[in-house]
Order: C-alpha cells, then sequence, then structure tokens
C-alpha cells in the first residue's frame, strides 16, 4: 500500500449525509499539504472514477469550495486554493477572527501545530473499520496538556464511530 493511498474509508450512505452537512457548515476547507495532493488529485474528475453516490454529490462542492493548503514547498494551487507559508498563526487566527469557519480535512503536522497554538475548538475523529498500520502520529510532542470534553460519540451504519470533543479551556 502506497504512502499516499486512501481508499480504506468506509462511505455508507448515513456516514455521507453527516459528510455533507459538516462540509456545508465550512466556509473555508483547510489542508496539509500531502492532503491537498490526495485531494486534488482525485475530486477534480472524482465522477470520471466513480459512480458512488456520495462521490457524485461531493465533487462539485470540492470543486467550487474555498480552500487554504498549509505548505512550505508550495508556492501556489489550483482549484480556489490558498497557499500560506509564512506567519501561518497569524493568517489563520485572522481568518477565524473574520468570522470565516475552517473545517480542517487532515495533516498530522499541521493540526499538531494548530493544537499547540489554541486554534483548533473542536475534533472530529471518524475509527474506520480497518487495520493500517504506520501513519504519522498527531501529537508527537505536545507541548502542553489539553482536556477534551466528550461532546458526541456515534456509530454510523458503516460502523464507522465518531468521537466528537471539544476542547476545554
Amino acid at each position: 500500500m502506497g504512502e499516499l493511498e486512501f481508499d480504506w474509508p468506509v462511505m455508507d450512505t448515513e456516514l455521507s449525509a453527516y459528510s455533507q452537512a459538516l462540509t456545508a457548515e465550512a466556509d473555508i476547507f483547510l489542508y496539509g499539504r500531502k492532503v491537498l495532493d490526495i485531494m486534488s488529485g482525485y475530486w477534480p474528475h472524482a465522477e470520471e472514477h466513480s459512480t458512488h453516490d456520495h462521490d457524485l454529490a461531493f465533487a462539485p462542492v470540492w470543486r467550487a469550495h474555498r480552500k487554504v493548503v498549509v505548505s512550505t514547498t508550495l508556492e501556489k494551487a489550483d482549484w480556489n486554493t490558498r497557499v500560506i507559508n509564512t506567519d501561518v498563526i497569524k493568517e489563520l487566527t485572522a481568518l477565524k477572527n473574520s468570522g470565516a469557519r475552517l473545517l480542517l480535512f487532515g495533516g498530522s503536522s499541521l493540526a499538531a501545530h494548530l493544537t499547540e497554538h489554541g486554534l483548533i475548538g473542536e475534533y472530529q475523529i471518524f475509527v474506520h473499520p480497518v487495520v493500517l498500520g504506520g501513519g504519522t502520529p498527531v501529537f508527537r510532542t505536545p507541548q502542553q496538556r489539553i482536556h477534551l470534553t466528550l461532546a458526541e460519540t456515534r456509530t454510523f451504519d458503516s460502523r464507522v464511530v465518531l468521537l466528537r470533543h471539544t476542547r476545554t479551556e
């Protein structure tokens, strides 16, 4: 299995509806560079590769939605994507303070960096019924203890489990 393969998530009708509602609430989709590479390698032409209802519904949403990618190596990106490569905390804080609702789709280094700076208020972790092994830990060496409050647990039809926690200040 290659490092950037993303063919393992289980997406049923119930989880797809939840995902669509979640993305509809976001003003900006936020990515690290590796995750953006995966997304931009699939969603621009998803209809050519899939007949799955979720893919057909999400592809036009992804193409049209505002996106931000945090990267030290990328200078520009397509598909309505702004690249932030300096002053990351300042830039993302400004977006949040402007009222923009950001949805981080992934990037373990980015998630850890934003957590350490207090920019993530809610964590939604989806546990899929597959064992992959390997991967990059999100919190390798947290600089401080971060207290969370369990806000919700939910099991979807596919047996995917949502663990939703909010940050306790």
